[in-house]
């Protein structure tokens, strides 16, 4: 299994000259998820080398198994520190793609050519894509045929509860929920905070970084 895991270089977080980025969670755990079942993983981003990390994922209360896992493994620092250009990638030799979240992915990847070119390719190809938390907001522009790729599909995403509750609602570009619904998303959640993942035919969203794990675990299923 060859997977493309592909990861934002955006830091800016919006106009309030604070740093954001990835997730570091929602980086980990789906990488361990995927490489501990076997599968290569390639990582890329739009800048390539090293994405931002989200400061706030990285203090003492945000860690879990997989990020302690991830700060003694020096292989996968080093993968995470070289990261491929994602304009020289293309969908061919992959079997799926995941997205981990952050708020960095509104910004860049919500508009980057390079990510919806891959992720229309993927599901031409009906080959499973997965995003989770504010890495939905990749579907953003995605089309299949001549309809967004969400359009009449089950999807999940980090809620507009949860973006109030971490006090961003008026920093974000837009909000992951009404995006996903605007494009005729069939939006579906669970409890703010608690894992919810979804699979509507090869497309696998998560709805918070809690859910990284088990959406990695979804995409493997389909696998």
């Amino acid at each position: 299994m060859n997977i493309l895991m592909i990861l934002t270089s955006h830091d800016k977080l919006g106009n309030t000259g604070e740093k954001t980025g990835f997730w570091l969670e929602e980086f980990a755990a789906p990488y361990y998820a995927l490489i501990d079942a076997g599968a290569k993983v390639t990582i890329a981003s739009p800048k390539g080398g090293q994405p931002p990390l989200d400061p706030k994922s990285d203090t003492d209360d945000a860690q879990t198994d997989a990020t302690k896992r991830f700060k003694s493994d020096d292989d996968a620092q080093a993968a995470l520190a070289s990261t491929k250009v994602l304009s020289g990638i293309k969908a061919e030799g992959f079997d799926a793609v995941f997205y981990p979240g952050g708020h960095g992915p509104l910004w860049d990847l919500a508009e980057d050519a390079d990510s919806i070119r891959l992720i229309e390719a993927f599901a031409e190809q009906d080959l499973p894509i997965g995003a989770v938390c504010h890495a939905p907001a990749i579907f953003k522009h995605t089309k299949l045929g001549d309809k967004p790729l969400v359009a009449g599909k089950k999807v999940t995403g980090f809620t507009n509860s949860e973006e109030e509750g971490v006090g961003l609602t008026d920093v974000v570009p837009f909000l992951v929920e009404d995006m996903l619904k605007e494009n005729g998303g069939v939006y579906v959640r669970g409890d703010d905070w608690a894992s919810f993942v979804t699979t509507d035919g090869k497309l696998v969203t998560g709805q918070n970084p809690a859910s990284s794990e088990e959406a990695a675990k979804a995409l493997l299923a389909l696998l």
